[in-house]
């Protein structure tokens, strides 16, 4: 395994909700782990919250006041939790997960992200209709970034 495998692996847990990795091979073993409680603390909460809490600059003030007029108060989001390859159905000949109207409940696979070959269910946070998909099949998404708006 080259170096930039090795410091591509830490880039990516380090950016996800896994907090152990181990790989081993004939040749090798490798063992990642990361402390849990700042990231499990910054994952869990919703992008839109954390920015006011974590820094409440006049940038981030700016972009409330035009968060309001841009989505309607009753929507919130599903994100992404995590770098990768945004996905809507499990294989390119079966059905999106979910679609404009469907009704999804918390803890329910809504796309699949690829990172690394690998292939991670996402599941909603929150209950409610889905109203707009924010991505489409194939974009880059980052972590954190708004995939549905759910009223």
């Amino acid at each position: 395994m080259q170096i930039e495998h090795i410091k591509e692996l830490i880039t990516m847990l380090d950016q996800t909700s896994v907090h152990e990795l181990e790989l081993e091979t004939s040749e090798f073993k490798l063992s990642l782990k990361k402390e849990a409680a700042p990231q499990l603390a910054a994952h869990h909460t919703p992008v839109a919250q954390a920015a006011p809490v974590a820094a409440p600059t006049p940038a981030a003030q700016a972009e409330q006041a035009v968060t309001p007029e841009a989505a309607p108060s009753n929507l919130r989001t599903i994100t992404s939790p995590m770098v990768g390859t945004f996905y809507s159905r499990p294989a390119p000949d079966k059905d999106a997960y979910v679609q404009v109207g469907d009704r999804v409940e918390a803890g329910q696979v809504v796309c699949i992200l690829e990172a690394m070959k690998l292939f991670n269910d996402v599941e909603a946070e929150i209950s409610g209709e889905i109203v707009e998909m924010l991505v489409a099949d194939g974009d880059l998404v980052e972590y954190g970034q708004a995939l549905f708006s759910v009223k």
